[in-house]
């Protein structure tokens, strides 16, 4: 089966000549469909940059990535913007909802650009904030919710189209630990469900909730670590495991 993400010798290069700066330096990977993976990283790392190519939101220097068989590195901007609305829900750590719609409209905004007719679209967006559970904020807007409520609402509209892949930037940045464990727990739940979950983050407990992990130093790969799971092991035991890994 081919994997549903693979990138091939990437390269990611600023400032070509005397003062270039390797952001991301002969990176090859695999991601299959189903799989929880965190990629993570110190600021400066490279995991920002990993995540704009992941998200067909830059192209590389040089090197191959492929998304459902489709080779995306060299595609124009018009065609990038096309696959990231078929192909990738995003979550920001900075919510990004329009303030002067509600959640609903929200929600509902990514599936006007893909041409899904009024009816469908607001079934999905409506199923989407339940799943959330969102039911009954669906009218207000981001100043009327609470960060962690907002975060839901971005879950949300990442969700309503079903898109193959959903990529997490640190998602969890601008909330208490209420809210960080209460978005952690639905990321969770949607790779129960047979999601793909790519989750960006410089923190090892929020890493700890994947099955995978992947540690980026000065734009290479330096670990690639499977989380086995071990009775009723807590997130502090994995995430402890995961800091010694990487040093």
């Amino acid at each position: 089966m081919n994997p549903l993400i693979e990138v091939r010798n990437l390269m990611k290069i600023y400032n070509p000549g005397e003062n270039e700066v390797h952001a991301l330096d002969d990176i090859s990977l695999r991601i299959d469909a189903g799989e929880f993976v965190a990629v993570i990283g110190q600021s400066g790392s490279g995991k920002s940059t990993f995540m704009n190519m992941l998200g067909c939101l830059d192209v590389p220097t040089s090197g191959s990535y492929y998304l459902n068989g489709e080779d995306v590195a060299g595609l124009t901007d018009d065609a990038l913007s096309e696959i990231r609305n078929r192909e990738i829900g995003f979550i920001f750590q900075g919510f990004n909802l329009i303030p002067n719609l509600t959640a609903l409209e929200n929600v509902e905004l990514p599936l006007i650009y893909r041409n899904i007719p009024a009816a469908k679209r607001h079934a999905l967006s409506v199923a989407s904030l339940e799943k959330v559970g969102l039911k009954n904020r669906m009218e207000h807007k981001p100043s009327e919710m609470s960060g962690g409520q907002q975060q839901r609402v971005a879950i949300a509209r990442a969700l309503a189209a079903a898109p193959p892949v959903i990529l997490a930037d640190e998602p969890t940045g601008n909330l208490d630990s209420a809210s960080s464990k209460e978005i952690m727990q639905i990321l969770r739940d949607l790779h129960k469900e047979g999601r793909t979950v790519i989750l960006i983050t410089h923190d090892n407990k929020i890493a700890a909730s994947a099955k995978r992990v992947i540690r980026i130093i000065d734009g290479k790969i330096v670990s690639d670590t499977r989380i086995k799971e071990e009775g009723n092991q807590d997130i502090e035991a994995i995430a402890a495991k995961i800091e010694a890994e990487g040093e």
